[in-house]
């Protein structure tokens, strides 16, 4: 990118082969994850704007090519895939990583699976666990269940023992849902379908929403919310009106999650609980569609799209 704009800013351009520093690694890239913040960075309505060029990306999953000095952790060849990183710029054939932010691929994922952890398991978890407080027993709203962040919010809830109620807009997705283990699967395109959640709640409301688009949603989900519920904010795409009276009562809090926030401590206890649960295959990442790189454009265009139907992968 040499300037911010629609997805046909984005252009491929040959450059020099990278060379890894110090303590860092060059992985040459097999598949890299697209994520909806690629998109709000492409137009420029980020709050974060990188300087450009620009190569956009903040996760990939591929082979160890080089390895700087004090690089030990991984021998080259090794498959690895890497934690969501600001500026990473995986949309390429190679990329540079400070060694910190590598992980160990296991051998039975995909190059394409490992595109679709470092981001959207880290969100999930940091929305239920590090921000949402989340606790065994609980009941968790996971809205747009059938999409990105949404898949891996079902599989660790599932695992941390929470009652798993998940929302999509068409049929295929629900079932996607279902078959991930969420207990129930609605209809989030029907008029009042969260009404639905009272009955499902003997009235009682949830304990945790994860809201992934709370310009159309968070007025109403403060109103399905239990006593000490929490809505976690991991989307938005514009603004919304609330009614702060639906917190008080129920002592219902709102809370923002924000990936890039995650202190060392909080990515180190995260990226743990993920390779574990990658490791004994409660976790398996669930890929949608994938696009060649020349068609990033396209695969913009596909990350925003309704009815989310797993992760949008790139091949370079």
């Amino acid at each position: 990118m040499h300037e911010f704009g629609p997805p046909e800013v984005m252009r491929l351009e040959e450059v020099e082969d990278l060379l890894p520093a110090a303590n860092q690694l060059v992985v040459r890239v097999k598949a890299a994850g697209v994520n909806p913040m690629d998109t709000y960075v492409r137009s420029g309505v980020y709050g974060m704007k990188p300087s450009l060029p620009y190569t956009p990306g903040i996760e990939a999953a591929g082979i160890v090519e080089k390895a700087g000095e004090g690089a030990k952790e991984f021998a080259v060849g090794s498959r690895v895939y890497t934690s969501g990183i600001f500026n990473l710029s995986t949309y390429a054939e190679q990329i540079v990583c400070d060694v910190a932010g590598v992980h160990p691929l296991p051998s039975h994922l995909s190059f394409s699976d490992g595109a679709a952890i470092g981001v959207a398991y880290a969100t999930a978890y940091r929305a239920l666990f590090q921000r949402g407080h989340a606790v065994p027993g609980e009941t968790v709203l996971i809205h747009g269940a059938s999409g990105g962040v949404g898949i891996p919010a079902i599989q660790l809830s599932k695992a941390a023992g929470l009652r798993v109620i998940g929302s999509a807009g068409t049929e295929k997705g629900r079932k996607l849902i279902l078959d991930e283990g969420a207990h129930y699967a609605l209809d989030h395109t029907v008029p009042g379908h969260l009404d639905q959640i009272l009955e499902l709640t003997a009235r009682q409301g949830v304990d945790i929403i994860l809201e992934m688009l709370a310009n159309v949603n968070l007025g109403l989900d403060l109103k399905i919310l239990a006593k000490g519920g929490r809505a976690m904010i991991v989307g938005s795409r514009g603004k919304v009106e609330v009614d702060p009276r639906d917190t008080m009562t129920r002592e219902a809090a709102i809370l923002g999650v924000y990936l890039f926030n995650m202190t060392d401590r909080e990515k180190a206890v995260g990226y743990s609980a993920i390779e574990a649960g990658l490791e004994n295959r409660t976790l398996h990442p669930r890929v949608g569609k994938e696009f060649p790189l020349e068609e990033a454009a396209r695969a913009h265009r596909e990350a925003l799209q309704p009815g989310a139907y797993g992760k949008v992968v790139l091949i370079p």
